[in-house]
């Protein structure tokens, strides 16, 4: 079937009728939607919404991160031929997954994006969908996090990332992706003592109350001992999940613009991800992938794997 079937799909993305399955279009070819869904600005009836907020104007050293979504969309064409490896279910048959494109912004008018993001994300929350978010940088959760905040109350955070954005910045007009997290505490939009960062490895003594899972344990405990240390914290709360990709070794993912060694490799990351199996999910992003700064292409390639294990995560209670 899937042979017969690559004869004759070519832009799924535009062409596809029904919207859950596999694609077995040419990974080579066609319009590259993420993991081949239908490009859709209609949430009825959709369980996941996946969308790119272009933006990196908020970085301290390399930009690059506005070409994210576009890449994350390309390197995911590889993957939905099958079901991910390590999950029992196929989540694009048991949601409806659309990609609801990027954010239109004006990128001269940096101050309002913000309020943008935080309109754009809920308006897909108000739809009953759960968004999973292609960055940008990692400036725009803390607009996510609002919306979700403004909707679900303060939430839990599980954060993937080499630092811990919790630097303190308190004038609200500042747009640095390195203190969102400060801001989203200092708001009330996350819960410190349900929150757990994973793969920091710079200094920072301020964390606000976040649980900090460094890099050094968890190549030292092993991720059994950090999957418990994050249930530990989280607990039963519904939880948004947010990747720096940066949270990854260099070696793994050198397309970043802030990259720092010492991180995890994908292998534990992959593991971390399916091992919150169960976990409420209200929605993820994945951040800071910076296409420029990596030919290979494995950056956008790990992005657009976690973009499709958050899907997976939110399916599992739901499958």
């Amino acid at each position: 079937m899937a042979l017969e079937d690559a004869k004759h799909q070519v832009d799924q993305a535009f062409t596809r009728k029904d919207p859950r399955g596999p694609s077995f279009e040419n990974a080579f070819g066609g319009a590259t939607s993420f993991l081949r869904r239908r490009y859709s600005k209609d949430l009825a009836g959709v369980d996941v919404a996946v969308t790119g907020i272009p933006f990196d104007q908020a970085v301290t050293h390399r930009p690059g991160a506005r070409f994210g979504p576009r890449a994350i969309r390309e390197a995911s064409a590889l993957q939905p031929y099958d079901p991910p490896y390590g999950w029992g279910y196929d989540p694009l048959s048991a949601l409806t997954v659309i990609d609801y494109g990027d954010m239109a912004f004006d990128y001269a008018n940096v101050r309002e994006v913000p309020a943008r993001i935080e309109a754009h994300l809920g308006a897909i929350l108000d739809a009953g969908a759960a968004p999973v978010t292609l960055g940008g940088d990692h400036s725009i959760t803390l607009p996510i996090l609002r919306a979700v905040a403004a909707r679900r109350g303060p939430v839990a955070l599980i954060q993937f990332d080499a630092h811990s954005d919790t630097w303190a910045d308190d004038d609200p007009d500042r747009i640095d992706h390195g203190t969102f997290l400060y801001k989203a505490i200092r708001e009330g939009a996350v819960d410190p003592a349900a929150s757990v960062s994973i793969g920091i490895r710079t200094e920072n003594p301020d964390t606000l109350g976040v649980t900090i899972l460094d890099a050094a344990g968890v190549h030292r405990d092993g991720v059994e001992a950090t999957l418990a240390r994050v249930r530990a914290a989280v607990g039963d709360r519904p939880v948004y999940v947010t990747f720096d990709i940066d949270a990854l070794d260099p070696a793994f993912a050198p397309g970043t613009g802030t990259p720092v060694w010492g991180g995890l490799a994908s292998w534990q990351a992959a593991a971390l991800l399916r091992g919150l199996a169960g976990a409420d999910l209200i929605g993820g992003d994945v951040v800071e992938v910076s296409p420029p700064y990596d030919a290979t292409g494995a950056t956008a390639i790990a992005g657009a794997h976690v973009a499709a294990e958050l899907i997976a995560l939110y399916g599992w209670r739901r499958r």
